[in-house]
Formats: C-alpha cells, structure tokens, sequence
C-alpha cells in the first residue's frame, strides 16, 4: 500500500497542498514548454551555432528521444524510491541542463544537453502526476489533475510566443535560461510542501525489463523522428523500427512471466486504465501533429512573425483552460465516457474547421475552430489522465502514469511523423501541378518544403517569383486540410470507442472506491 506517512502535516495545513499543487504545475509546464520553444528558434541557432540540417533536427530530436525512451523507467524507479525523492532529482537535472544550454558555444556540446533535458522531462512528467492521489481524492482529484494537465498543454502553444518574444529582446540563450527560475520555484515547492510516498512493500527493481523496455521505445522513437528525412522504407527507420517492436514484444513477454515485473502489464485489462490511455494517445497524436503544421501556416503562408504565431495561438490557450477547468463539473453530472468522447468530437469539428482555411483565409474561422479545439481538449485530455490515475493501484501509480505517459509520448511522435509525411506528399503533388517553370535546383528546393520555397522565390524575377508563392501557399493549405480532416476523423473513430468501451463512472471496487474511503486513507 501507499506510505503516507508524511502526508498528514499537509492535510492539516490545508491550503497548503494547493501550493504544493502549484510546484506540480510549474513541473509540467516547463516540460511542455521546452517541447515546442526551440522550433522558432532553429534559424538564429543555425546562425549563432553554425548547426546544419541534421544538427538542428537533433536539437529536437535528442530531447524527444530520451524523453520517449525513459518515462517507463523513471514512473517505476519512483514507486521503488520515492516518488518526491526523483521528482526533486529531475527537476533538478532539468534545471541544470537548462542553464548549461543556455551558455553552449557548439552545436554537438547543445545536442548532449538537450538529451540530458529530455532524461529530466522523462522523469518529471510521470511522477509529478502519480504525486496527486497523495494529496487529493474524488473530485477533488480531478480538479488537481485537470490543473496539472493544463498547465503542461499549456506550455505547448506557449512556446513559439515565449520564444518569439525572447529572441527579439535577449541572446538566444534565453530560451533556455527561461526554464531555469520556474524550475527553482517548483524545486522550491515540491521540497518544502509535497509529502513522499512510495511502495513500502517494492520488490526489486527488474532490469532486464527496464532494458527491454528503454531499447524497444528508444528504437521505435528512433525510427519514427528519422522517417522525415529518409522515408519509411529507409533501412534505418525500418531497421531502428524493427529493433524496437522486437524488443517491445520480448519486454512483454519476459514482463508477463517475471516474477516482480517492471510493471503489470494487466493494468490493461482494466477499461479505465486502457481505453482513457487510448484517448490519451488519439489526443496527443492529433494536438502534436496540429502544432507541427499550423506554426508554418500561419508563419510563412499567412507572413506572422514567430510572436505573432504565438498570439495566434491564444484562443487555442484560452480554451484549454476553460475546457479543464469546466470538465470537473461536466464528468459529476454525465461520467467520464460521455466528456472524453464528447471532447474528443469537440476537438474534431474544430480540427474540420480549420481544415477548410486557404492560403488567403482571414484569421477570424482559424480562430473559431482554435476555440473549438483547445475547449475539447481541454475536455478530453485531463479527464482521460485522472481516469487513468484512479484505476491504479496505490502502489503502482508511478509506474502506471510512466506507461500511460509513454504510450502518448510515442502518439505525439508519430503523429508529427506521419501527419508531417501526409502534408509533404500532398504538398509535392499540388505544387507539381501547378509550379510554373523554374531551374531544376531552384524546382529541387521549393519541392523540399514550403519554407525553401519562400525562401527561394525573392531571388527569382518577379514573373516567377510570385506564381512559385501562390503555388506554394496554396499547396501547403492543400497539404494542411488533409492533414486536419484526418486528425478530425481519427477523433471522431476515437470518440466511437470511448462510447462502446470507456465505463461511465469508476466501479465502487475499483482503485477510485477505494481511495475514496476513509479506511483506505489512513491504511499504512
């Protein structure tokens, strides 16, 4: 069972988990934030860095990878160790790594850092969650959830903003150096006002599994990040892919016969540990792909600068929040089936509006269908995640966020490889049917991506260069609806399966009735 010895002095304190809630939130936020702030920066980090092409992917890469590739590891490590115990360390690892960004002088030198951002992010984001059950129950859980959740979506959209205004004020470092006094306050607050827990009971730590399962992701992770630039049926991606799904499927079947597994992979028996970590993935595979191709649009088609990219994005921001905040109240009168696939409707007919803007669409329809967006996200997301966390059992909540948090991680990379790899084709054979005669490296280049082509076209004459930009625009608008009505659609098939498979309200036996019961609270 759950050792709660130190949580009693901030029960009595009352307000006081509040505040630790607060330190929470920051954790997730900086980890969200990091995730997309570096993407407006790539150009000035390509100048001040001299990083070319396959440097300034890793800088992205490298983070997502180890991030990917530990979360399993650090959500059991928690539950063997202490869950404030790690969550102190990766803060602290994050923070560190942050500041050390900020001052590299290399490409290769930012790279290893990032890398080690991403081991910290690996570490904060399952056990900053699994703290919750701790602190909060019943519906009060949900509200605490809902506000972690947000504050790490939050960091998302936030971060071409962050980044735009930073690097028109400050050296690029500052990007960096941002995480480094959220970091200090939320070490601050974990320290001083979250109680440890951690399972008294834990057998030892089981490292083949721990092996298994960080070689699987990483090669499936690896694989997945690759596949942009050397296609799907590239001996690396295949091979990296490969490797992975094997080691995947021998971590599942020396996980099933272990006698202390890493973790049990029964939790996916339950319905309310499956289908919501199925919501979880659907959600974040559509929001990371979203992002991945709106930035660009509204960057380069629609000529925003990257602050004004980040403004752009605030309805999405606004509705986020008013989803998460409302969704507590909407879960006690219609249960979670109906609020996630309802949110996840929601998120669709926003994604299908979107779709239909053109190269010339005025902001306002974007706006509403980010409105529509962010509220059934906000909707969907937190719900899905405290579903999750109440069908656990007290002992393995680090454990099972860190799997729930790795199956969505691996949605979200996938969804910028595949979406990415269905705007790129339709991007391809739009501008082939309407590029107008140019030289064949100039045709190479505007071929590539939309941001070569513009890129390109200013250096042409002006009978050629304005044909190429209409082509372009309109050829990556074309590229983006499709991209949006397949996300509209995955969530409209996701929203199906939360109707037939996701219970409506937690059984009384399961791991909700029992946190919620007196007897369980003061249990050893």
């Amino acid at each position: 069972m759950f050792n709660l010895a130190a949580r009693q002095p901030i029960a009595e304190r009352g307000s006081a988990r509040w505040w630790a809630l607060v330190a929470i939130v920051l954790s997730g936020f900086v980890v969200g934030l990091d995730l997309t702030i570096i993407i407006t920066a790539l150009p000035t980090l390509a100048l001040r860095l001299g990083a070319g092409t396959s440097q300034l992917q890793w800088f992205s890469d490298a983070y997502t990878l180890t991030l990917g590739g530990l979360l399993l590891p650090a959500g059991v490590l928690g539950d063997r160790f202490g869950r404030r115990r790690l969550l102190l360390v990766g803060l602290a690892l994050f923070g560190i790594s942050s500041v050390v960004a900020g001052q590299m002088g290399s490409a290769g030198g930012l790279i290893v850092v990032r890398a080690l951002m991403g081991a910290g992010a690996a570490i904060i984001l399952p056990l900053s969650l699994s703290i919750l059950p701790t602190l909060f129950q019943g519906q009060e859980r949900l509200r605490a959830v809902t506000l972690a959740a947000v504050g790490t979506f939050l960091g998302l959209p936030l971060g071409p903003l962050a980044a735009g205004w930073l690097l028109t004020h400050f050296a690029w470092g500052s990007i960096f150096l941002i995480n480094a006094p959220v970091v200090g306050l939320a070490l601050l607050g974990v320290w001083l006002l979250v109680p440890e827990s951690k399972d008294p009971n834990a057998p030892s730590v089981d490292w083949v599994g721990a092996v298994l399962a960080i070689v699987g992701v990483t090669g499936v992770v690896y694989g997945i990040i690759q596949e942009p630039t050397f296609g799907w049926g590239d001996g690396r991606v295949l091979g990296s892919m490969a490797t992975g799904a094997l080691a995947l499927a021998a971590f599942g079947l020396w996980d099933l016969r272990a006698r202390s597994p890493l973790v049990d992979l029964h939790l996916f028996l339950n319905p309310r540990f499956a289908w919501p970590t199925v919501a979880f993935a659907i959600a974040a595979f559509a929001l990371a792909g979203t992002l991945f191709i709106l930035t660009p649009y509204l960057q380069i088609v629609q000529g925003t600068n990257a602050q004004g990219t980040g403004v752009r994005l605030l309805p999405l921001i606004a509705a986020l929040i008013a989803g998460g905040l409302g969704g507590d109240r909407l879960v006690a009168r219609a249960g979670t089936r109906l609020t996630v696939a309802g949110g996840l409707l929601l998120t669709g007919a926003g994604l299908l509006l979107i779709s239909t803007a053109g190269a010339r669409t005025e902001y306002g329809p974007i706006a509403i269908g980010l409105t529509i967006t962010g509220l059934g996200m906000g909707l969907s997301m937190p719900t899905a995640l405290d579903a999750v966390l109440g069908s656990l059992p007290p002992e393995q909540t680090g454990a099972g966020t860190g799997l729930s948090r790795t199956i969505q991680q691996t949605g979200a990379t996938l969804g910028v490889a595949i979406l990415g790899s269905i705007l790129n084709n339709v991007y391809r054979g739009s501008l082939l049917a309407h590029m107008p005669a140019l030289p064949p490296p100039v045709r190479a280049a505007s071929l590539s991506n939309v941001a070569a082509a513009a890129a390109t076209a200013p250096h042409l004459p002006p009978q050629s260069a304005q044909p190429l930009l209409r082509a372009a625009f309109d050829a990556y608008a074309s590229g983006m609806s499709a991209v949006l009505i397949v996300c509209a659609v995955l969530m409209a098939a996701g929203a199906a399966l939360m109707l037939l498979f996701l219970p409506g309200r937690a059984s009384v036996t399961g791991a909700d009735g029992l946190a919620s019961t007196p007897s369980s609270a003061a249990a050893p």
